[in-house]
């Protein structure tokens, strides 16, 4: 027998050896493989995503970043990137490589540890979603195995797409579509030849090829591929001579949000870790909100210039912090700068950078990304006057130095000319939120000067005494009880010896001037504290307290004592602005909501909001015709079918007729009153309330039309005074005009339906009683047809408050 026929017999017996041990392998394992099939209904980790009602991206939330695409909507020019850096045998093989994988195997027995490649992207679909990653031999043909399984049950498409969708590829980043938006803050269709081979290049080492992690490591494994890609024919010479000389410009990128919206993001996290708790972050899931992108951006822009020109009214606090360079210490000053402004974070635009030297007319800056600036003395440097007190400022600087030293951290804004000016964070926040009153759904929500600063959302979370912002649920309270706007309470000085509070209590007005005998229109449009206590008084707390539990507010740690007139009780801003929602509606009580659909992972919806939603047809009595008629089967069920598709209805929780002439008063606020700021609207239809507290500490702006109910609030997180010139109608109320400016431009400009049983006569404005014909300082006022008082010359049926001062009231003259 010839050499060459022993050669040939010996590779024929290895052959079908080798043929007889795969068939024994495959019989012992085959039992214990799991089913691919399960492929086809496999659930990758995706984050959740929230998104405004227009469907902005606001926020991103999951452990993995994960961006899945089908197979269609991936790059023709990655596709072959990818084959040229793992597998270019893919479209042609049946999973497996057998030259690749002669070659690994013989590394694995000789060996016993993984050398060389082999692994086709089957096999390493196999490996992603059914093995672990130890580097046995048992494993490797357990990943044979399946991946012979896995192309018998799916198509090349679906193999190359769970590959691409499960990869792990650094910093979080699973699959391909999301490594691009981590690296490039883009889609993978946006990039370049370059880039898809950067991405390619990564499955091999994530944590040190990925281009951020591994830059160098990274490059050179992206000219290989490059390289392959030229040697396949898949690029041409030129194509590879640009896309290697090319530099990568990687940096790592958070979700791609539309704009800021933390606050709200936040909130749908934490009512989606309620309803479904870890898997919120992995199943995919699309949130919906009921947030308005328009809105929200100008009602965030309102907020931050609120406080700006709040805080530059107080005067400049100087540096936000100090980097001096170390004594005796060799350091390059660009260097130590740079690393001290590497983690700070830019706040409401506000952009931080270290002072390096100051000149006479100037200071010159370095901001993070190593470029310089010049803060000049004439762009309002020279007006800066420095904080002592919320109530004192000092004197105006005479040079540069008298505000800087080098290595100062200060903020500047760029302005109009392109110039930087001086700026600094607000030491007080601020909250705003803006609720449609017809269902209580969120449109506008923003927890304070910025998320980067403070993740407490003072929106929802702060617990605030509203002050005279609660006054309006007094008078509404007491109007029910049959007072009237005309009832007349004496606005007198008082000592209070109330068994409920701790001393006796002297409450006063801002100003300290008292009126005397006064209308409750004019007591609310004036705000008059004295007038509200002593109509308390005549009300009785308890009776407020059951009212302000009907209007939706919590009132299980209400104390029942007088100060509730002057809003002691600590509430949120959302709290107050639910309460205004129902006050704007015509009386109906609803609860705010922000989500309104959650969307799974396939776009099928799995919740969607049903909100008390106000209905005034709901009220009307069907006609006794009606009642009587009988109808048929079919009739029920369309009815039923109706009724279904329909929000459940909002209870109407205050009198149709006491809403209405409340909401006229809350009018006058603005025309006549503490409101008077937002005449600057040009607006007949909105009203409104301010509301200061003690201090004064707390700052309230809460006004609606019939379309929208917004509260604004401003105050110190440590509970300092504002300022003594600082009331809600100077803190709060320009946030709220700055806001409604843009938020009604599309609301018409309409008056409220006036409802049966409600007049409109005279009234003698000293009294409250009916005008006599020829009184020439009569006055309008509206009345529920059954509370309209008697004539000034008959004044036997007065109503309650026009008899006087109660007799547990102590006047001091």
């Amino acid at each position: 027998m010839s050499f060459l026929h022993f050669i040939l017999r010996m590779t024929v017996l290895g052959a079908f050896g080798g043929l007889w041990l795969l068939a024994g392998v495959y019989l012992y394992l085959s039992p214990n493989l799991p089913d691919v099939e399960t492929l086809r209904d496999v659930k990758l980790q995706t984050p959740m995503r929230v998104y405004t009602r227009e469907g902005d991206l606001i926020g991103q939330f999951g452990e993995q970043k994960r961006n899945p695409l089908p197979f269609d909507a991936i790059p023709d020019q990655f596709v072959k990137a990818l084959l040229a850096a793992e597998d270019d045998s893919f479209f042609r093989h049946q999973g497996i490589d057998l030259m690749g994988l002669a070659r690994a195997v013989s590394e694995l027995v000789l060996t016993g540890q993984k050398g060389s490649g082999g692994s086709t992207l089957t096999m390493q679909v196999a490996r992603n979603y059914f093995l672990s990653l130890e580097r046995t031999f048992m494993r490797k043909f357990n990943e044979i195995l399946l991946a012979i399984e896995i192309e018998r049950a799916l198509d090349k498409q679906e193999i190359f797409e769970l590959y691409f969708n499960r990869v792990f590829l650094g910093h979080r980043a699973y699959g391909f579509e999301a490594a691009s938006r981590v690296y490039y803050g883009k889609g993978i269709a946006d990039l370049s030849l370059a880039q898809h081979a950067m991405l390619a290049g990564i499955p091999k080492a994530p944590s040190r090829n990925n281009p951020v992690s591994g830059p160098t490591a990274g490059k050179e494994r992206r000219n290989w591929i490059l390289g392959r890609m030229l040697e396949l024919g898949y690029i041409n010479q030129e194509s590879y001579t640009e896309a290697n000389a090319e530099r990568d410009p990687a940096k790592l990128h958070g979700a791609q949000l539309t704009f800021s919206a933390h606050y709200a993001a936040e909130m749908a996290r934490q009512e989606m870790l309620d309803l479904y708790g870890m898997a919120a972050y992995n199943d995919g899931f699309h949130v919906y909100t009921t947030i308005s992108s328009e809105l929200q951006k100008v009602g965030r822009d309102a907020l931050i210039n609120g406080l700006i020109t709040y805080d530059q009214r107080h005067g400049y606090r100087g540096p936000e912090q100090r980097f001096p360079l170390p004594e005796n210490n060799e350091v390059d000053a660009v260097e130590f700068w740079l690393d001290a402004l590497g983690n700070i974070a830019v706040i409401a635009g506000q952009t931080p950078v270290i002072v390096t030297e100051v000149l006479e007319d100037k200071a010159l800056l370095l901001l993070a990304d190593g470029t310089q600036g010049e803060l000049f003395w004439e762009n309002g440097m020279s007006d800066v006057r420095p904080y002592i007190t919320e109530d004192r400022r000092g004197s105006k600087p005479e040079a540069p130095s008298d505000l800087f030293k080098p290595g100062d951290m200060i903020r500047v804004v760029e302005n109009e000319e392109g110039l930087w000016q001086l700026s600094q964070v607000p030491a007080a926040q601020a909250a705003l939120v803006a609720l449609n009153p017809n269902n209580g759904a969120i449109v506008t929500i923003v927890g304070g000067m910025g998320f980067e600063l403070s993740k407490f959302n003072r929106a929802t979370q702060a617990q605030r005494q509203p002050g005279s912002n609660f006054k309006p649920f007094l008078y509404g309270a007491a109007m029910e009880a049959g007072f009237t706007a005309a009832s007349i309470i004496n606005d007198a000085p008082v000592v209070l010896e109330d068994s409920s509070l701790e001393d006796i209590w002297r409450p006063e007005n801002d100003g300290g001037v008292f009126h005397g005998p006064t209308r409750l229109r004019w007591a609310l449009t004036k705000s008059r504290n004295l007038v509200s206590i002593r109509l308390l008084q005549q009300l009785g707390a308890r009776n407020l307290i059951t009212a302000a539990d009907r209007y939706g507010f919590d009132t299980s740690d209400f104390t029942p004592d007088l100060s509730l007139a002057l809003g002691t009780h600590a509430m949120s801003p959302l709290d107050v602005a639910t309460g205004y929602a129902m006050l704007a509606n015509g009386g109906y009580r609803v609860e705010p909501f922000l989500i309104d659909r959650i969307d799974d992972f396939h776009g099928e919806t799995v919740f969607e909001a049903r909100p008390l939603t106000v209905c005034r047809d709901c009220e009307q009595e069907p006609s006794q015709n009606e009642q009587a008629e009988e109808l048929s089967m079919d009739e029920i069920l369309a009815q039923q079918t109706a009724n279904k598709d329909q929000f459940p209805a909002a209870p109407r929780v205050m009198e149709e007729r006491v809403n209405y002439i409340l909401n006229s008063i809350m009018e006058d606020v603005i025309t006549r009153g503490t409101g008077r700021r937002a005449l600057v609207l040009e607006r007949s239809d909105i009203g409104g309330k301010t509301g200061t507290t003690n201090g004064p500490m707390d700052a309230w702006f809460s006004g609606f039309n019939q379309d929208l109910a917004t509260t604004t609030w401003v105050g110190f997180d440590n509970y300092t005074p504002l300022g003594r010139r600082e009331f809600g109608g100077t803190a709060a109320l320009p946030i709220w005009i700055d806001f409604m400016r843009e938020a009604l431009v599309d609301s018409e400009d309409r008056e409220r339906p006036l409802p049966t049983g409600i007049v409109n006569v005279k009234i003698d404005p000293q009294t409250g009683l009916l005008a006599g014909s020829r009184q020439s300082n009569a006055i309008f006022e509206y009345f529920r047809q059954e509370h309209v008082p008697a004539s000034g010359k008959d004044s036997s049926s007065q109503s309650p408050g026009n008899q006087g001062t109660d007799d547990l009231v102590q006047d001091i003259f």
